[in-house]
């Protein structure tokens, strides 16, 4: 049914818990997995002298919550490979969504944490809202 999963993964509890079902479902379907992290390093530093090392100390992060995750599918048989993003989440995902052709998008969702949240709408909301596949979220 799915041959080629996104996994949007923040490295929150909710992407841990999101984890299970995509390994579980890369599995049954033999479907190749991608696993992605957007970050944005927040653009009031952009003028900073040390920008570029919190840029590199972000991208750091980013690589390491996509290396972990990918590690721990390699060793559960699932075929699978990471991307980092440097990107708001929502456009990120739905970009790699679309260059890869994927045919499931999987994230994990905490919920609104603000009325502006609320209000606006959350990253997985915006997923929803525009994607061209199917969307599970994992609360």
């Amino acid at each position: 049914m799915f041959r080629k999963i996104l996994f949007a993964n923040e490295g929150s509890p909710a992407g841990d818990r999101a984890l299970l079902y995509v390994e579980h479902l890369a599995l049954v379907d033999n479907a190749e997995v991608i696993v992605l992290h957007a970050f944005q390093v927040p653009a009031n530093y952009s003028t900073s002298d040390s920008y570029e090392e919190l840029h590199q100390a972000f991208q750091k992060v980013a690589w390491s919550v996509v290396d972990d995750v990918v590690g721990e599918m390699e060793r559960n048989g699932v075929r699978v490979r990471g991307l980092v993003r440097e990107a708001p989440a929502a456009r990120a995902i739905l970009e790699v969504a679309d260059e890869e052709g994927a045919s499931l998008i999987v994230l994990g969702t905490r919920g609104p944490s603000s009325a502006q949240e609320l209000l606006l709408g959350s990253v997985s909301t915006e997923v929803l809202r525009f994607s061209r596949c199917p969307v599970m979220t994992v609360p």
